[in-house]
């Protein structure tokens, strides 16, 4: 089976429009029909990495063919993010979190972006940039 069969039949299997995927993964609709194509370029680690999430089915299969298509129970159980059981007290920074996760990826960078600014309108302190390997540079 080629990458791009895997990728309609996850998109199939999770009951989704090549519109709804895209909407859900951050691209265009047209950048799923192309991953679909038979002449399409692969997406990128980060796109199927959304996608693995969106469709749920595991990552490897999607990207390499290997493995399970479907996440075992014990796999999808493993894959419940810690963080909002363990290490978040606060509500608001869980709606925080809950937010930024259910945004599309295009989306995400801007709002860490404004979020860090308003930080530093409040403390007068530049904001860490961890992504970015130091401090953001002041736009």
């Amino acid at each position: 089976m080629t990458p791009q069969q895997r990728i309609r039949l996850a998109r199939r299997h999770a009951g989704l429009s090549q519109a709804a995927l895209g909407a859900a993964v951050g691209v265009q609709r047209s950048a799923v029909g192309h991953w679909e194509s038979a002449q399409s370029k692969f997406p990128s680690v980060a796109h199927l990495r959304e996608l693995a999430l969106v469709t749920g089915v595991q990552f490897e299969w999607l990207a390499t063919g290997r493995g399970k298509m479907s996440l075992s129970l014990d796999t999808a159980m493993d894959s419940v993010a810690a963080a909002e059981a363990l290490l978040i007290d606060d509500p608001l920074e869980l709606r925080l979190i809950q937010a930024f996760r259910e945004a599309p990826t295009r989306a995400k960078a801007p709002l860490v972006e404004v979020v860090e600014q308003m930080a530093e309108l409040r403390t007068g302190r530049p904001a860490r940039s961890v992504a970015g390997g130091g401090k953001r540079s002041a736009t």
